[in-house]
């Protein structure tokens, strides 16, 4: 069934009745899981402060110039990579204790914090003491992911992010060959138990696996119920409903943030946020197939029984299909779909189409870079992590609702151009802003994380303006698939910040002034109906060069 022809039903039955309220709220309370999950690791994988456990049962303590009884009461003063705890054991043996290696003293007599006589190196075969002031474990503590073993806790979350690529690919196809329901039905129940598996599993490996498949299928839920969600609400409601979806991704950043706070055992906050999926799993059965689908696959009766629920529940009148499916024999935008839309070359379809897929690619990746980038950044900032966390979560809200309100009154173009320049400005901001001035640099982060929003929040919809009905699903598939590189590489770029601490900000900034120079390229879509033949996308390009 044609587009257009589906359109008239909302006509008939309501563009966002109390039907597709329910709907929507279902499958949106949902997201809100998806966000945990994909922002969760950022308090589990904290690299605490630590030193080689001692060999043997301590009598005595020194750090600097200070004598302590117990090793959890050093951390305060622990204050440098470089420093050195100096125990005796019960036995009167004399141990220099670092970060990833200790020493034993010949000089047995000698309590000395610096010591220039003879010892003896040892690895840290023992294990490792940790502080425990703010976690009382994490993944890095449970399975000793420090020292040489410190990059084992580096991949958890790009490997997750892979997982989300894999994801993406492969439920996006499933859902057009089973169904929009039976994948987010399978998605959710999946997200549920590999979300309780993670906080159960034994060894390390078991719990990278577990977050694999945790990635994959809640990637799957995100690509399907955007494309759910958008089958049924009318044109009237599309945009703003599509976008702010995206707002409940940002609750669960903040669900991630609150209850980092108050449970501090890793594995007890994993189980706490793999429930918030236990409500859509009861009731996800209650969610039917979108009338879509169910055309596409000639299943008309049964179109037709949910067409007939939508108007009960909507209180609206009657609306027979049969009225519309004889309007499909001579639709040329479907044959012309199914003849032409299945070749990946045809985003490069002539010189313009081929730079516009190039630029819009290039914004997918930057947007999601910079997306997680400030997020995952946002614990290193200093002061309360939890509270700049719930900050970069709660800063989307508004940045969606500027998206919506922006795209309609300026254009899609320079909301999009605003928005990356602005990050960019403000990537900048956070470089020249002193480290002592923690509110400052909070305040510019959220700035900037507002504007990265707006860009991840409105390049879904731009793209499918962008692109005519026989390669827009590629269009989208493709920029998502792109995007997830960002994705993967905003949390190794993090960890270039040893080398330097604003590594993170320099790239982000400058692929989004590139970016946002690069926009200005791209046509205006404001106020124009979708196009459905390549003739219509080239005209946009002379349109644009014309006005």
């Amino acid at each position: 069934m044609g587009s257009g022809n589906v359109e008239q039903i909302f006509d008939r039955v309501g563009h966002f009745g109390r039907y597709q309220m329910f709907i929507y709220l279902t499958c949106a309370f949902q997201n809100i899981s998806c966000g945990i999950h994909y922002l969760a690791s950022v308090f589990m994988i904290v690299l605490p402060k630590h030193a080689c456990s001692p060999p043997g049962n301590v009598s005595r303590i020194i750090l600097h110039n200070s004598s302590m009884w117990r090793l959890d009461d050093i951390w305060n003063q622990f204050t440098s990579y470089e420093d050195q705890i100096v125990v005796q054991l019960q036995n009167g043996e004399v141990w220099e204790l670092k970060r990833c290696s200790r020493f034993r003293r010949d000089n047995k007599s000698s309590l000395d914090y610096n010591y220039n006589g003879h010892k003896s190196g040892f690895s840290c075969f023992d294990g490792y003491i940790y502080d425990k002031t703010k976690w009382d474990s994490t993944v890095v503590t449970q399975w000793d992911l420090v020292c040489n073993r410190e990059w084992f806790a580096k991949l958890i979350q790009p490997v997750f992010m892979v997982g989300v690529l894999i994801g993406a690919l492969v439920f996006g196809y499933l859902s057009d060959r089973v169904g929009r329901r039976l994948v987010l039905w399978s998605t959710s129940l999946g997200m549920y138990l590999f979300g309780i598996g993670a906080a159960f599993t034994l060894d390390y490996y078991s719990f990278m696996l577990a977050r694999f498949l945790l990635a994959i299928v809640a990637s799957g839920y995100l690509v399907v119920v955007f494309v759910y969600v958008t089958e049924f609400t009318g044109m009237k409601v599309r945009t703003w409903a599509s976008i702010q979806i995206h707002s409940f991704f940002a609750i669960g950043t903040m669900v991630v943030a609150l209850t980092g706070y108050f449970v501090r055992t890793w594995w007890i906050y994993q189980l706490i946020l793999s429930t918030v999926t236990i409500p859509f799993v009861f009731f996800c059965w209650m969610l039917p197939e979108t009338p879509f689908w169910l055309l596409s696959e000639g299943r008309h009766e049964e179109a037709q029984t949910v067409v007939d629920t939508m108007a009960k529940w909507n209180k609206a009148g009657t609306c027979k299909l049969s009225e519309f499916l004889s309007l499909d024999l001579c639709d040329p935008v479907k044959k012309h779909s199914q003849l032409n839309g299945q070749n990946p070359s045809a985003l490069f379809y002539d010189w313009n189409i081929g730079t516009r897929t190039l630029i819009v690619w290039l914004i997918w990746f930057t947007g999601c870079l910079g997306f997680y980038s400030f997020s995952f950044n946002s614990v290193n900032l200093g002061g309360n992590e939890y509270l700049n966390l719930f900050l970069m979560g709660a800063v989307e809200i508004p940045a969606y609702i500027f998206v919506c309100l922006g795209m309609d009154c300026i254009g899609r173009k320079l909301v999009l151009f605003l928005s990356l320049i602005t990050s960019a400005v403000f990537c900048g901001v956070v470089m020249v802003i002193p480290q002592n001035q923690l509110v400052w640099r909070v305040l510019a982060t959220m700035a900037g994380k507002f504007a990265i929003g707006s860009v991840f929040g409105l390049i879904y919809l731009y793209t499918a303006e962008l692109y005519p009905t026989v390669v827009r699903t590629q269009a989208m598939g493709s920029g998502s698939m792109v995007s997830r590189a960002g994705s993967i590489i905003a949390p190794i770029s993090l960890y270039f910040s040893s080398i330097w601490i604003f590594i993170p900000q320099l790239l982000v900034g400058i692929l989004c002034f590139v970016s946002g120079l690069l926009t200005l390229k791209l046509p205006e879509t404001r106020g124009k109906p979708l196009v459905n033949t390549w003739e219509e996308a080239t005209k946009q390009d002379e349109q644009e060069g014309n006005s």
